[in-house]
């Protein structure tokens, strides 16, 4: 039989871990909200400055809204590698600067809100391992780089439900069309 003391002791222990373990789980649901905000905000502001050309990475001149395109100079200029005669041959079309526009404002939004999180993660995926592609090899490593690092926590963004915290996912979740198509989610 234990003792008062022994009780004490157990009970305590226990509340400690279990206290610990829900503070460690709080903290990386905190840590993967602020990275999904943090990546909707990379999104949002490429899209943001190439639409209005705020002049860090596109000047006023070669804004969108200024009959400008958000394709044209880093696929005519900036590709290198196996693939640059595809990347070329595609830079300033409209379908490729309304699609690259589209996907960068939706993505950015979407994990800025925390709706449609895998969509997201799926699109922004596959958005950030085509830029990878365009600039093979990387030029400070000989397969790796920011971009599929960044498509990789996207990945793991979407596994976690990460819009929950600090967004709207959970709201977004109990909407008929979510619950009956929960690739939305």
């Amino acid at each position: 039989m234990e003792t008062m003391t022994a009780t004490i002791e157990r009970v305590t222990a226990e509340n400690t871990t279990a206290t610990a373990g829900t503070t460690r789980v709080r903290a990386v649901r905190y840590i993967l909200a602020a990275t999904r905000l943090a990546l909707g905000w990379i999104f949002l502001w490429a899209f943001i400055d190439k639409m209005f050309g705020l002049g860090m990475a596109t000047e006023s001149k070669n804004a969108w809204i200024n009959g400008g395109s958000p394709t044209k100079g880093f696929l005519t200029f900036g590709v290198a590698g196996p693939f640059k005669d595809v990347y070329t041959g595609i830079a300033g079309a409209a379908w490729a600067d309304w699609l690259f526009m589209a996907g960068l404002a939706g993505i950015g939004v979407a994990l800025l809100l925390g709706i449609g999180i895998r969509v997201a993660a799926v699109a922004g995926g596959l958005l950030l391992v085509l830029m990878w592609t365009a600039v093979l090899p990387p030029e400070n490593n000989p397969f790796m780089d920011d971009h599929l690092i960044y498509a990789a926590v996207l990945a793991v963004l979407a596994l976690v439900n990460a819009g929950d915290t600090w967004g709207l996912g959970q709201v977004w979740a109990k909407l008929p069309i979510v619950r009956r198509a929960p690739w939305l989610r």
